[in-house]
Parts: C-alpha cells; sequence; structure tokens
C-alpha cells in the first residue's frame, strides 16, 4: 500500500469527529423524547448513509477543485451565477449559528462557575442579549488577527468533548448494572412500543433538527483520493461512521432516557441537559461535579473556537476568490493588512441583528435556546441542497466526468437518489418552521417565533440576491 494513502478505518474516524457532537444526542431527545432512537435509525439508512457516499463521488469527481459545494456547482452546471449563489449559501447560514455560539459559551461558564443551570433559567432574555453582542463582538474583533492559539486549543476541546461523549455513553448504560436499586427515570424502557414515535405533523416538524445533526458530511470530500483502494474502502469508510454515529446516537438516547423522564422533558433540556447529565452521572460515580466541569470548559473552548473560525473561515471561502461579477467591490475590499474589513463588518450587523431579534417576542433564556437551535436547524441544512443539486447535475452528464470512486453506477437512480435527498432535506426545512413552544402557553411568543423562522431564510438568501444588482450598477458606472 502507498505510504501517504490513508486508512479507511482513519478516515472513519476523522469524518466522525467533524459531524458528530454529543449535543446531537441532547437536543434531539429534548424534541422528540426516546422515540428519538426509531428516528435515528431510519435518518441514518434513509439519509446519511446516501449523503455521505454522494459527498465521496462529489469529491473523487471533483479531487483538484478548492472550492468545495460551490465549484461542484460550477463544473456541473457551467454557471457561474450558481456557484455563487451555492457560496453565499454556504456563508450565509452561518449568521444564525454565530448567533447561538456566545449563549452555548454563557451556558457553558455558568455551569462551571455556577455548578447550575441558572444562566438558562433565571437570567432575563435582554440581559443575556446584550452579554451575547459583547462576547460575539470580541471574537469578531479577535478572528481579524489571527487565531492560531484558539484553533489549537479548540482542537484538544473538540478531542476532549468526543471522549466525554463516549464516556457520557458508556457510564450512562453501565448505572444499572452497577447499582441495582437504579431506576431508570422513563418507564418501560424494556418494551417496544416505548421507542415507537407518533407520526403527526408535531414530529415531522423535529425532523430539521436530526438533518441538522447529521449534516456537514460535505467536510469529507478532501480525504476520498486520500484512502487506498477509493473504490472499495470510501463506501467501507462511511458506512463505518455511520454505524459508528448510529450507535452513539441510539444509546446515547437511551443513556439520556435513563436519566431523563421522556414522557415529562423538562423545558430546560436543550440548555442544560448535557450539564445535568454529567451532574447526575457524577453524583452516581463519587466524584460529585468532577465530569460536568470537565465538559464545560470543553465545552467553553469548542463554542468560542468554533465561533471565532466560523467568521473567520465561511467568508473567506465566499471573498477571497469572489467573482467582481456578483459581488460588489466595497465587500471584497481589503485593508492595508488584507483583512476582508466589509465582510466582516457585514458578519458583524447581520448576527448582531439576530442576537437582539428575541428581545422583542422571547420572554425567557430556555425558549432563546430552544428557538435559536431550531432556527439554525432550518436554516443551515439550506446548504446541503446545494450538494444534492451538484450529484443530480453530476448524473444528468456522467460521461463528461471521471471518477476513481462512484456511489452509483447507474446515471437515473444516482439521479433519483440525489432527488430523494434535495426534497428531504427541503421537505425537514420547511416543516421545521414551524415552532415548538405551546401555541396556547404564549401565543405572542408562538407567533413571533413562526415569523421569524419563516422570514430569516428569505431575508438571508434575498440579501445574496441583492448583491449581484449592486455589483451590475457598479459595473455600470465604471463603464
Amino acid at each position: 500500500m502507498d505510504e501517504k494513502k490513508i486508512r479507511w478505518f482513519t478516515v472513519s474516524i476523522i469524518a466522525f469527529s467533524m459531524v458528530w457532537g454529543f449535543g446531537n444526542v441532547v437536543n434531539n431527545y429534548a424534541q422528540q423524547g426516546i422515540s428519538v432512537v426509531t428516528s435515528w435509525i431510519l435518518i441514518m439508512a434513509l439519509y446519511f448513509i446516501p449523503y455521505a457516499l454522494i459527498v465521496g463521488q462529489l469529491g473523487s469527481t471533483f479531487k483538484s477543485n478548492a472550492g468545495g459545494v460551490s465549484s461542484w456547482i460550477k463544473e456541473t452546471t457551467n454557471s457561474h451565477r450558481l456557484a455563487y449563489y451555492a457560496a453565499w449559501t454556504y456563508w450565509v447560514v452561518h449568521i444564525t449559528y454565530l448567533a447561538q455560539k456566545p449563549q452555548s459559551v454563557l451556558i457553558a461558564l455558568g455551569w462551571v462557575f455556577k455548578r447550575n443551570g441558572d444562566v438558562a433559567t433565571s437570567m432575563s432574555v435582554q440581559t443575556v442579549a446584550i452579554i451575547s453582542l459583547l462576547i460575539f463582538l470580541f471574537f469578531l474583533f479577535l478572528s481579524t488577527k489571527g487565531l492560531t492559539t484558539l484553533k489549537v486549543i479548540g482542537s484538544v476541546a473538540g478531542s476532549a468533548m468526543l471522549v466525554m461523549s463516549i464516556l457520557f455513553i458508556i457510564l450512562a448504560v453501565a448505572i444499572p448494572f452497577m447499582d441495582t436499586s437504579f431506576t431508570a427515570a422513563t418507564p418501560q424502557m424494556n418494551q417496544l412500543s416505548t421507542y415507537i414515535p407518533d407520526f403527526n405533523l408535531s414530529y415531522f416538524a423535529t425532523i430539521s433538527m436530526l438533518v441538522f445533526a447529521v449534516g456537514g458530511a460535505e467536510k469529507i470530500s478532501p480525504y476520498v483520493n486520500s484512502i487506498d483502494r477509493p473504490t472499495k474502502n470510501f463506501p467501507k469508510a462511511m458506512i463505518f461512521m455511520a454505524v459508528m454515529i448510529g450507535l452513539s446516537a441510539v444509546l446515547g438516547s437511551v443513556a439520556m432516557g435513563l436519566l431523563f423522564n421522556s414522557n415529562r422533558i423538562p423545558e430546560d433540556l436543550m440548555a442544560n441537559g448535557a450539564y445535568s447529565a454529567f451532574q447526575i452521572l457524577g453524583n452516581h460515580f463519587g466524584v460529585g461535579d468532577f465530569f460536568m466541569i470537565v465538559y464545560g470548559f470543553a465545552q467553553t473552548a469548542v463554542q468560542a473556537s468554533a465561533l471565532a473560525f466560523s467568521i473567520d473561515a465561511p467568508l473567506k471561502i465566499l471573498l477571497s476568490e469572489a467573482d467582481p461579477e456578483f459581488v460588489p467591490s466595497w465587500l471584497r475590499k481589503r485593508n492595508s493588512k488584507g483583512t476582508l474589513i466589509n465582510g466582516y463588518l457585514l458578519t458583524g450587523v447581520l448576527v448582531s441583528i439576530i442576537i437582539i431579534l428575541p428581545v422583542f417576542g422571547i420572554k425567557n433564556m430556555s425558549e432563546l435556546v430552544k428557538w435559536l437551535t431550531n432556527l439554525n436547524s432550518v436554516v443551515m441544512p439550506m446548504r446541503y441542497i446545494w450538494v444534492f443539486f451538484a450529484y443530480m447535475m453530476l448524473n444528468r452528464q456522467i460521461k463528461k466526468f471521471q471518477s476513481e470512486y462512484k456511489f452509483i453506477k447507474n446515471p437515473k437512480l444516482g439521479f433519483i437518489v440525489g432527488l430523494w435527498c434535495f426534497a428531504f432535506t427541503a421537505f425537514a426545512c420547511i416543516l421545521g418552521m414551524i415552532p415548538k413552544a405551546d401555541y396556547a402557553a404564549d401565543p405572542s411568543s408562538w407567533i413571533f417565533q413562526l415569523i421569524s423562522n419563516i422570514l430569516t431564510p428569505f431575508v438571508l438568501i434575498l440579501l445574496g440576491m441583492i448583491l449581484p444588482m449592486w455589483a451590475r450598477r457598479e459595473r455600470k458606472k465604471i463603464s
């Protein structure tokens, strides 16, 4: 075997750490309860495995393209405009993602220093908005100054988080065997019917969170051609990764069911659930708050690192080689140090609006965390749609391109699978706009969440449509 080639098992581990996180278990359990076990199995088989293998073929076909999804679109459609919209979507979906990170940092630090979830249950939305805005603006400034140290800290903390996620499953599942007096919080966990969801509108409104949880597989594409014999070993690597994620999701959800009653899920579970879970485990194993504090420090570092790099990296992808036909010169402007100064300014304005917006319609911090997490699950998967569109276009002209690895050799069947993933993602995003709050409990908050869930993605995409018009006017003035 070529020494420069990576073993398929190594690629599986890299991909697993890129895609998966313990927060995915907590957030989806908070939405669906113990029945999420069935949902995880379905989403893995029907969506995630095809998604990962589609990315594999695209990465293998366009191995010399550094632009990722936007370059796939340009190659398969020969359209610079569509490639711009793909690049814009990839960047703009990070706006809601960035708006949530300061609250995550705040909650993590609250658990580390106060040992409880008071930040998420007692702090007013106005106070949270002001503190979150200050945290964001600090990291916005920091991201313009170089991030080498923070990248190293984030990488180490990310490894710690992965270890903690696996440790949580092991410890939680071990409790009933070590302590015979232990009683599971969720009743009838030994009955199959407990794990079957009610397939109604409320259920389908939560699947965007599942799609959001398993998204991001396009980050794997650079590794396709690094594997020895990719035609044979890449599918093996992706299926093994999907099995690892599936086991983590299923066992993690069962572990959550042991600690939190699926029939009476706490209102603040999405905000505080992970910390409460580690605190409960620590008390069972006689180490007090040790697990929770380690997790809290790791979470703080990971969220801070993600905040800084999610400001910097997507912006550079969008603007570093931006087409002047679609992006006006003021947005491509650099200062004397080469910093895309107006790009950072635009990011700052848009994220600040999302951070301040809840002041006008959200009553408490727990509801804020749920709303922002759900808004992310509506907005973030919009970038995955471009992956499936590129795969559909690739299958329409399959003879034009050469690929060492092919997911499906029959182009018609390949197109249908791409269309299925495209339609499923769009379906999840649209239904995800339905608020998860109780309308009867707070009608004004429910209406605010519905309007913001619908308007936010449309406004962000509309802004991307305005920029080419601006660039065209600019070129007319010059000519």
